[in-house]
């Protein structure tokens, strides 16, 4: 079971991948990349280019010190903003 919580967190990426983000205060490096997916909604409003916002998906293993969890974090393409959406257990 995952818990939701849509908090803002920072992100390092690489060609466009997470490769590492920042939550809690701590450093999680990204381990493995376990799915990616992009999903738009018509009746979202329209970016500045005119083209449909894309939310952006990332679910990763991905660890701090010495614990390894799970993680789904997304990307808001119209804020460029970061968010935690779900931890599993």
């Amino acid at each position: 079971m995952g818990r939701v919580y849509g908090v803002p967190i920072t992100v390092w990426e690489s060609d466009g991948r997470p490769t590492r983000f920042q939550w809690d205060g701590r450093i999680y490096t990204v381990q493995r990349i376990l799915d990616h997916w992009v999903t738009l909604r018509a009746d979202w409003t329209p970016a500045a280019d005119g083209g449909l916002p894309e939310r952006r998906h990332w679910r990763v293993q991905a660890g701090s010190d010495r614990s390894f969890g799970v993680y789904e974090i997304r990307h808001e393409s119209t804020s460029g903003a970061w968010l935690l959406a779900r931890v599993w257990d």
